[in-house]
């Protein structure tokens, strides 16, 4: 894929949403973000692979991008963008549609690899959920964040975030007011660490067994820039 480009420009609307973010965060949290991108992989492609303990994570993760002057394009689970007025903010967002469990999901990788190609960052939970580890460690990933890597060439950056589920549980919306005021008086610490690009270039997709040593290298990748937090 030929991956000359001008870099992708969010639209004002996603722009807006991550300062909104940031506000939202400082009430509820104290946000620590440490690591960063290189200079180098700042124009795209690139994919940012996350993990997942809390729904406040895409909230956390998109303040963190904001300090690090950044606005990916998140994949995100179709329910979302049936949500009123959601939806419809997230797709004037440019964010892409992940249909799980339907024929429709390959379309999914093939419009983040699009977007790739346009000079976007990708945020993808390579997971595919939140996790259910009880230690909360990166659970086994799924294919999905390796095949779309290999497919398009984009560098994956392993971001780490713990504390969310400090905010909210993993049980939101249940007990959601009485989190969100436990942590508007308690303010816990959130912390986000950018980490080091993750060894992919060995790689040579359509070979054998290929996407799943790709998925194993990421979520090791994951769990390595998890464990100092």
């Amino acid at each position: 894929m030929d991956l000359a480009h001008s870099p992708w420009r969010p639209p004002l609307i996603w722009r807006a949403a991550q300062v909104l973010a940031r506000v939202v965060v400082a009430l509820l949290a104290r946000l620590e973000v440490t690591g960063d991108i290189p200079a180098r992989l700042r124009g795209g492609p690139l994919i940012l692979a996350a993990n997942h303990i809390s729904p406040f994570d895409p909230i956390v993760l998109t303040a963190a991008c904001r300090t690090r002057r950044i606005a990916p394009r998140i994949m995100a689970t179709g329910g979302l963008f049936r949500v009123p007025v959601i939806g419809a903010a997230m797709r004037a967002a440019g964010h892409i549609r992940v249909d799980r469990g339907t024929s429709g999901v390959h379309r999914a990788l093939d419009d983040a690899a699009a977007a790739a190609a346009a000079g976007a960052a990708i945020l993808v939970y390579p997971e595919g959920r939140i996790g259910l580890d009880p230690g909360l460690w990166p659970e086994r990933g799924k294919t999905g964040t390796a095949r779309l890597a290999l497919a398009c060439g984009a560098p994956v950056i392993p971001v780490a975030q713990w504390g969310s589920h400090e905010v909210l549980p993993y049980q939101a919306p249940k007990g959601l007011l009485g989190g969100v005021l436990r942590a508007m008086w308690r303010r816990p610490r959130v912390r986000v660490h950018f980490g080091a690009p993750v060894a992919l270039t060995d790689l040579t997709q359509g070979d054998p067994g290929v996407a799943r040593r790709a998925t194993d290298r990421i979520i090791d990748a994951l769990t390595d820039t998890l464990a100092p937090l």
